[in-house]
């Protein structure tokens, strides 16, 4: 055996062991996406449910809060009527006005029987 077939053993020998180490390399990879894949479906089983039960908890939480933005609709209708009114009451020669002149008239007219009644 000369040189050429030491040096073709040896070459033999590095790309079995290339290979080995490659097969290797290749079962372990199989090993983690069948690991990836089972983790995967595991996560995907148990999100499912949980999923389900946000959005059935999301759906009762949304009808108490309509409920109550009508409640504050109508709130704020009541606030902006009574608003306007007391506005439409306070204008300058409205119903107030001639009320508390009528008042102060009353006032002025028992403020002068007391005096007169004083006097005498």
């Amino acid at each position: 055996m000369g040189p050429g077939g030491i040096a073709t053993i040896i070459a033999s020998i590095s790309l079995l062991v290339i290979a080995v180490a490659l097969s290797y390399a290749v079962i372990r990879l199989s090993r983690l996406i069948d690991e990836v894949k089972s983790s995967l479906k595991t996560m995907t089983d148990e999100a499912t449910p949980l999923i389900e039960e946000v959005t059935t908890t999301v759906s009762l939480v949304n009808g108490p809060l309509k409920s109550f933005n009508r409640i504050t609709k109508n709130v704020e209708d009541v606030t902006t009527k009574f608003t306007d009114s007391a506005n439409s009451v306070m204008d300058k020669g409205g119903p107030a006005l001639r009320v508390a002149g009528a008042l102060l008239s009353a006032a002025q007219l028992s403020k002068g029987r007391k005096k007169s009644k004083r006097a005498e």
